[in-house]
């Protein structure tokens, strides 16, 4: 029998936080810094409807499920749309069943489209790649495999590499940047870029940029933001922001600057980045999921994520089972233009707090769908 307790974060005691921790420690796929509670706890300071179900049994705490409670009983992850992984933590070698933490938790559906399930909670078939950087103990040899997977490429962006450096100025790749101009411009040239190929702008709400900012200004502990810049002659060209748990890295704005793009200067970031890697005390530079060619350049490694929702053991639940069911016959569970609808309203609803960003959301993705259709897509 389970029980569940539903917490704001903040009131979660030391105790529990430091279980969660342990729990995360004790299997690798959740070596995220998304899967900790650190991640929950920031978004907790931003957003009022962060939740964590903290799962009992025979009174011993054996998981917890971070998430966002919406209208109507729908969970959504914990700070979706940034939490490209994210699942139920459990204690290693317990059985939970999603459906009944849902239902103590009086919530009638999760939505998930980055599932990480050890503990098989979910039942769900994870069959999404996601790329990571791996680079083990030898970034000398991660690099060379790289190479050889394109050598014609990288030859070719090592090329581009010594000629900004001739033509702009020396290369200096600035790892654990603290530049707030540097910050500023590197969400800006993400909004711009937003705003040309149509995807729905993540940066536009408070929160998201409240998030990016506490942890952009957090400079000490085992979890706190990570800026990574390349600068040609003094000029900012490249740059990646995210957050950094121990020697995992998870970035969420990658940007270049479009003055400099005859030099390909994403390309040239990767490289030098990836060389740096151990510098930094990092051995995993996780790029997430998606299409974009440059995570299947870089990133050698997969792991795999489940899309989909799991409905509570209750009458609420079966209704919202129905929902899913009905998405499902249209192709919403496909790569189609209902999964591709499905997709954004997710994003929409799970980043728009009010009622007028989500209409302008809507609004904004049926105007963007000439752009998208046109974009190219960057790095």
């Amino acid at each position: 029998m389970l029980d569940v307790e539903t917490l704001q974060p903040a009131d979660l005691a030391p105790a529990d936080l430091a279980l969660w921790r342990a729990f995360a420690e004790a299997d690798p796929a959740l070596a995220s810094p998304l899967l900790g509670p650190d991640f929950t706890l920031a978004v907790g300071k931003v957003r009022e409807d962060a939740r964590v179900a903290v799962i009992r049994r025979g009174g011993e705490i054996v998981g917890f499920l971070p998430h966002h409670r919406r209208p109507g009983g729908v969970a959504r992850p914990i700070g979706a749309p940034l939490s490209d992984y994210h699942g139920l933590v459990a204690k290693p070698g317990v059985e939970i069943d999603a459906g009944q933490v849902l239902r103590a938790a009086d919530l009638a559906v999760f939505r998930y489209t980055g599932l990480v399930d050890p503990a098989d909670a979910f039942a769900a078939q994870a069959t999404i790649p996601a790329y990571v950087i791996d680079i083990g103990d030898d970034v000398d040899a991660y690099l060379e495999a790289i190479r050889s997977g394109s050598p014609k490429k990288i030859k070719n962006y090592r090329r581009l590499d010594n000629k900004l450096a001739r033509e702009m100025g020396e290369l200096v790749l600035t790892a654990d940047d603290v530049s707030q101009e540097a910050f500023d411009q590197l969400i800006a040239w993400k909004r711009e870029q937003i705003e040309r190929t149509g995807i729905h702008d993540f940066l536009r709400p408070e929160w998201t940029r409240g998030l990016f900012q506490s942890l952009f200004e957090t400079r000490q502990g085992d979890f706190r933001g990570l800026m990574i810049n390349l600068y040609a002659g003094g000029q900012l060209v490249a740059g990646h922001f995210g957050v950094r748990q121990g020697a995992v890295y998870h970035p969420w704005i990658a940007s270049n600057n479009p003055a400099f793009a005859a030099w390909s200067p994403g390309q040239i970031f990767f490289m030098r980045a990836i060389a740096a890697m151990p510098g930094l005390g990092l051995t995993r530079y996780d790029l997430g999921p998606g299409s974009d060619h440059y995570k299947h350049s870089y990133g050698l490694t997969q792991t795999l994520i489940a899309d989909g929702a799991a409905t509570a053991s209750s009458m609420a639940g079966r209704v919202a089972h129905s929902v899913e069911g009905v998405w499902a016959l249209a192709g919403a569970n496909g790569e189609g233009p209902v999964a591709r609808l499905r997709r954004r309203m997710d994003i929409i609803t799970s980043t728009e707090l009010t009622m007028g960003g989500r209409v302008k959301g809507l609004v904004d993705a049926v105007a963007s769908q000439g752009r998208r259709r046109n974009a190219i897509v960057e790095v």
